[in-house]
């Protein structure tokens, strides 16, 4: 694989997926204006910890039953499409339909910074598909890449929340699902010329 095309793809997908956490993260900046920066770390480390995981446990998955089953690997551009498409649409129709997200406005606890974590990363879990053909090493060195994007992403979230507010909660929603649209049609389309 392409180096350059590798980390874009990585990159990629670290925004895209960071998205929903975004979202949440300037939630939480907003609600907690005296929020420390040991908190602030806390929360992006939180967010790029299940972004990172998430992914590899979708790998490992994915690998294991693909390395028993060959016939399926010609599924994986076909099912990272769908699961895609599917989570970007999703995320597209909620940033339009709610584009402020009033269900994140809580005190910030760490049973409720875990439950955003999972909640937002759970789609995350399908990139364990995009990433099938990965080696061990290259899913390891995706899934470090996504946590790095995402916690840089969610740092800003937090900060931009706690000075700006939450004007940019519902297009992060649309830019996330924009991404991981096409990354879904660039995996199937590249699929086609290997």
């Amino acid at each position: 694989m392409n180096v350059a095309v590798f980390f874009l793809n990585s990159v990629l997908l670290g925004f895209g997926l960071a998205m929903d956490a975004f979202s949440v993260s300037l939630a939480n900046g907003l609600n907690d204006h005296s929020m420390k920066k040991r908190k602030m770390i806390a929360v992006a480390a939180t967010f790029a910890f299940f972004q990172a995981f998430m992914p590899l446990v979708g790998w490992l998955c994915v690998s294991t039953v693909a390395e028993h089953f060959k016939a399926f690997q010609k599924f994986v551009p076909w099912i990272a499409l769908f699961l895609l498409c599917f989570i970007g649409g999703k995320m597209l129709f909620e940033g339009i339909k709610h584009p402020d997200c009033e269900q994140c406005r809580t005190r910030l606890g760490l049973g409720a910074l875990l439950v955003q974590g999972v909640a937002t990363s759970i789609d995350a879990l399908s990139v364990g598909f995009t990433i099938a053909d990965y080696k061990p090493l290259e899913a390891v060195f995706a899934a470090f890449i996504i946590s790095a994007v995402t916690f840089i992403v969610c740092l800003g979230g937090v900060i931009i929340g706690k000075k700006a507010g939450t004007g940019l909660s519902g297009k992060a929603g649309i830019l996330g699902g924009s991404i991981l649209i096409l990354i879904g049609l660039e995996i199937f389309i590249t699929s086609f010329f290997k």
